[in-house]
């Protein structure tokens, strides 16, 4: 039976129906739903394995990015949010999802009480839209493959990771947290281009401690055909898509 997966939209969502096509190339069934429907319903989510919040502009990314739609998902559905978490199911936020995931406090930890963490305007002050390099390092990550290097594309305004202080990002480093970093395989820490935003750390993305819960600012839907890749024809087209393997690995958890 496959795993049945909801994909979240909302005004603005713009990356939804690509979303949809990588869960289902990864072998996935899924369902896209408006958050009205959710809010109304929150128990609907009993219904799926993962969820899956999309990238975009959600309401315009209005007062900062992903801010009201974590605020309408934390008032309206937040103790089935837990729950969905606490039944061994996934959630997974991308660029905007991410966003939203760290302002609903679902990351880095939902425990925590404060938020110790945010996703800020990039330090070039302006979007960035480019393919990186990242690297997982020993992750515990269900999305995520061990010490692997990948390439994705990022398209952003508002994706530096800022802890409140360095204690924070200590133990985002030290306690799993960070789970994909920026990646040039040379210089320690990247320097700009290789990290496009000047997150702390050269993180781009963050888990959850059990590692269900997982926000990128990549696009891994953005790459889950050989050809969507730039250089497919030269170095790429014997190798699966980066961004699929994330969908998949995600699946194979539930194996």
């Amino acid at each position: 039976m496959a795993v049945r997966v909801l994909i979240l939209r909302a005004a603005g969502t713009n990356c939804d129906v690509e979303t949809a096509h990588a869960w289902r190339l990864a072998g996935a069934e899924t369902e896209t739903l408006h958050v009205k429907r959710l809010i109304a319903q929150p128990t609907l989510l009993r219904s799926f394995q993962v969820l899956t919040i999309p990238g975009g502009f959600s309401y315009g990314d209005d007062i900062a990015a992903g801010t009201i739609l974590a605020n309408q998902l934390r008032q309206s559905t937040g103790d089935e949010l837990h729950r969905f978490v606490e039944d061994d199911k996934l959630i997974l936020g991308i660029c905007n999802g991410f966003q939203v995931l760290v302002k609903t406090g679902l990351l880095p930890d939902p425990k925590c009480g404060a938020r110790t963490v945010t996703l800020a305007f990039n330090a070039c002050g302006r979007f960035e839209a480019r393919w990186i390099r990242l690297r997982t390092g020993n992750t515990r990550c269900r999305f995520l493959p061990p010490d692997t290097t990948l390439e994705l594309p990022v398209a952003h305004a508002e994706g530096r990771v800022v802890c409140r202080d360095d204690a924070v990002l200590r133990s985002l480093l030290d306690d799993g947290h960070a789970a994909l970093f920026y990646a040039d395989g040379a210089e320690q820490p990247c320097a700009y281009p290789a990290n496009p935003n000047g997150s702390a750390a050269d993180i781009a993305g963050l888990t959850d401690v059990s590692g269900r819960v997982f926000g990128l600012m990549p696009h891994p839907e953005r790459f889950v055909d050989p050809t969507h890749h730039p250089r497919w024809t030269r170095s790429r087209a014997d190798r699966e898509p980066d961004g699929l393997t994330i969908f998949k690995s995600a699946l194979a958890s539930f194996a």
